[in-house]
């Protein structure tokens, strides 16, 4: 089979396609891991390592070996097993090596059917009480119409410790949606069914610089909504359509076959638990957040519909109402006895930008919110503070993504008043891809809020950290050209957060 023939064929398998020679194709000739590899979740004694399998004449279970090795030329195998990927759930593998030595590189790779992965990297957090610094990167909102994805081509050059990806993996939408001008297009219609997700997901495995990225480092996962479908809470849809429950446990399955998490994660319905604390050594903990499965619905939506709107506070009597929650009520518990008093730096990786951000004048006005993130829900967002408070946690500095904009923001008990104390740092990343807003219109809303040290929605990329005990340093990378995949990557700004001093200064 020639290359061009072998590529088509790979292409149409990984999309869910058959084309009319694969009949006549040998088993041989046919790639069973075009999606690549990844790795996640790390810990001081292992990490879950990830692939799928590709094919029409896949059985219904297949064993599949992999490998962990010391060294690239997988002469020092340290680890080595067998799974089954099982066709109820995509033929994916999620491996789960254990009893490693903590803090060190390894690579992997997999085999089956006469086939051989691609090798990755990855590697175990270190010991508990090993000062180990960590390079990492967030990243968020990767429509795969929106633009091409430099920025991920960019982060593989970078040495990181892993990627904190906080939502929006995949995006739902249909081909017909792509804006004027996009360079490539959603598969199909609005993804629905199990097929439609699978499908989707491995189209934007198609990308190769997203598949790089994950085979340079291990992942740390959380969603948003459009893994989904945009702005959905629990049992109910944006357009309100009927049987949602359906379609979101179709999305839930899809997003776990085919991300590295552990099998402990697979879905019973709609439900999977992704929350999760990680410990980087004594220096820091790392804890992610899920904003979507027990979030209360968004408050005062718009005639006809659910899902968010932008409203004055003085319009929207549920704002006010203290028993709603973005979490849930248990992980709201959770969290709370999650903080750490014992490790200089607290990291909270969560969906969407956290510090209060008001369109209007709030002191003539009562203020103008967008409800679908925090400032839906400002009671919550003071509770998590508080107990973040109580709680004596270390340099606490929050990580989003979700709005498509890069803000850089102090966060405080009471936003109302400009001398309250700063408690935390936050810094909510652009996206990969994702349009923005209109810039004028983020730069027009700064005067109401002077907590915001910088925001920017014209700007997509990502942001890339260095920790140590003494300081956070955070570069803000963006891309030039969205539309094109070889588009320099350049640093926008550059901060630094010192320990034992809240907020972000300009280096």
């Amino acid at each position: 089979m020639n290359a061009t023939r072998r590529q088509l064929l790979q292409t149409a398998l990984a999309l869910g396609a058959a084309p009319a020679f694969i009949r006549h194709a040998c088993a041989a000739d046919m790639d069973r891991f075009p999606l690549g590899v990844a790795s996640g979740c790390p810990r001081p004694g292992g990490m879950v390592l990830w692939t799928r399998l590709i094919g029409t004449d896949l059985p219904e279970q297949v064993a599949v070996q992999w490998e962990l090795a010391a060294d690239e030329g997988f002469k020092q195998i340290v680890a080595k097993g067998t799974d089954t990927a099982e066709a109820a759930w995509a033929h994916s593998v999620h491996a789960e090596p254990a009893g490693l030595s903590p803090g060190r590189w390894y690579w992997y790779r997999f085999t089956a059917m006469g086939g051989r992965s691609a090798t990755g990297r990855t590697r175990t957090a270190p010991a508990p009480d090993a000062a180990e610094p960590l390079r990492f990167a967030t990243a968020s909102c990767q429509r795969w119409d929106h633009g091409e994805y430099a920025a991920w081509r960019d982060m593989a050059t970078q040495e990181l410790d892993l990627v904190l990806f906080l939502g929006d993996y995949i995006y739902e939408y249909a081909a017909s949606s792509a804006p004027a001008g996009a360079t490539r297009r959603h598969s199909g219609g609005a993804a629905r069914s199990l097929d439609d997700y699978r499908a989707r997901h491995a189209q934007y495995k198609s990308d190769p610089h997203l598949r790089a990225m994950h085979a340079r480092a291990p992942w740390i996962i959380t969603w948003d909504d459009h893994e989904i479908a945009n702005d959905y809470t629990p049992g109910r849809a944006q357009d309100l359509e009927p049987n949602f429950e359906l379609r979101r446990a179709a999305a839930t399955q899809a997003y776990w076959e085919h991300l590295p998490f552990p099998k402990s994660a697979r879905p019973r319905g709609t439900e999977t638990r992704i929350h999760e604390r990680y410990d980087w050594g004594s220096l820091a903990r790392l804890i992610t957040l899920d904003d979507r499965q027990w979030r209360d619905p968004q408050a005062c939506p718009k005639p006809g519909r659910a899902g968010s709107n932008t409203v004055y506070l003085k319009d929207c009597e549920a704002l006010r109402d203290p028993r709603r929650s973005l979490l849930g009520g248990a992980q709201e518990r959770w969290l709370a006895q999650s903080w750490d008093a014992s490790r200089p730096w607290n990291l909270l990786g969560q969906q969407t930008l956290m510090a209060r951000y008001s369109w209007t004048d709030p002191a003539t006005t009562s203020g103008q919110y967008w409800t679908e993130a925090w400032d839906g829900y400002p009671l919550a967002r003071q509770r998590l503070l508080g107990d973040m408070l109580a709680a004596k946690a270390g340099n606490p500095v929050v990580l989003g993504g979700d709005v498509h904009a890069n803000y850089v923001a102090d966060l405080k008990l009471d936003f109302d008043d400009a001398k309250s104390a700063t408690i935390a740092t936050e810094f909510c990343g652009t996206s990969i891809s994702s349009h923005g807003l209109a810039n004028d219109k983020v730069q027009s809303a700064l005067p109401w809020n002077a907590h915001l040290r910088y925001a920017r929605s014209d700007q997509r990329g990502y942001t890339l950290f260095d920790l140590n005990k003494q300081r956070l340093t955070a570069e803000l990378r963006t891309v030039d050209e969205a539309m094109d995949a070889q588009s320099p990557v350049r640093v926008e700004k550059r901060y630094v957060v010192e320990a034992g001093r809240p907020g972000a200064l300009t280096t």
